[in-house]
């Protein structure tokens, strides 16, 4: 529907954005080695073995011998740097650039990877509980990255995003419209049944782990709702 580009908010407590840089290194270094196939093969075992699968998770299915994995319970966290294609990456890591700086910001640096961890792992459990039997791995950082949209939405509706509308139209308009017309497109996509591929309810369980999280989880003084902003 858009593609995010700038929002030039600038950050106020930390001088650069490390965990956001290397949280978005290090997806791209686990895909190029172990899902694209440019060096290692085996994208459907790793899937199976680190994917967070609802089926394998509630005991409803055994992993196959031959398939390494790790244990379920890790799976909601391990499932979060795994991704089905540079697209899928691409778009993920796009929205973590754009929004995940002013969150850091927010939380501080080691706060942060804890509520971006903790996002996704939400993001999961929402998926076990909608589909407890599906047998397919769920995998990407869309469920932690919807944490950081929801956190955004919540510390800075105010701020003008500059984004590209379906694609090609260039708009600079309040992230408000920006993230709440993502937010509200998640739940038309389950409402309508769209691509049923997409864990929608993870994208939803994200964002509202998200919204919550940062409110008890941000620095001391850090106002919601650009309180302050002139």
């Amino acid at each position: 529907m858009f593609i995010p580009l700038h929002d030039a908010n600038t950050l106020r407590h930390v001088p650069f954005q490390y965990v956001t840089v290397s949280l978005i290194v290090l997806n791209t270094l686990i895909h190029f080695v172990f899902m694209s196939g440019a060096v290692l093969q085996g994208m459907e075992a790793t899937a199976y073995g680190f994917g967070m699968t609802p089926a394998l998770f509630n005991d409803y299915v055994e992993l196959p011998p031959d398939i390494f994995g790790a244990p379920d319970i890790m799976t909601l966290f391990t499932y979060q740097f795994l991704h089905g294609s540079w697209m899928h990456l691409i778009s993920n890591m796009l929205f973590l650039w754009v929004f995940g700086d002013n969150v850091e910001d927010a939380l501080g640096h080691m706060r942060f990877l804890a509520f971006y961890l903790l996002c996704g792992a939400a993001a999961g459990i929402a998926h076990l509980l909608i589909a407890p039997q599906s047998q397919s791995p769920l995998i990407g950082a869309s469920g932690a990255v919807a944490g950081v949209i929801g956190a955004y939405l919540v510390l800075h509706p105010r701020v003008r995003v500059w984004i590209l509308l379906l694609g090609r139209l260039p708009l600079r308009i309040p992230a408000l419209y920006v993230l709440g017309g993502w937010i509200i497109m998640q739940f038309v996509s389950i409402a309508f049944a769209l691509d049923e591929q997409v864990a929608w309810w993870a994208h939803v369980g994200g964002a509202l782990a998200g919204a919550i999280l940062i409110v008890v989880m941000r620095r001391p003084g850090v106002p919601l709702f650009d309180r302050g902003l002139g």
